[in-house]
């Protein structure tokens, strides 16, 4: 999970395993598996940035 932030400044937690896209068009775009859209004030290469150290801090 990752915290985020909405375009109100709301944050919020994400289970990035429902991810199914992501784009940049300027703002970034998450596509859920669900059918959920969420647009973020973080940039794409930062919300692949929190994932990656999320997944690597769960491979003990």
């Amino acid at each position: 999970m990752i915290v985020l932030t909405k375009l109100n400044d709301q944050k919020f937690v994400l289970n990035h395993h429902m991810v199914e896209t992501i784009q940049e068009n300027p703002d970034t775009t998450i596509k859920l598996s669900n059918g959920n859209v969420y647009i973020v004030k973080e940039p794409l290469e930062i919300v692949l940035q929190m994932i990656y150290k999320y997944e690597k801090g769960m491979r003990v």
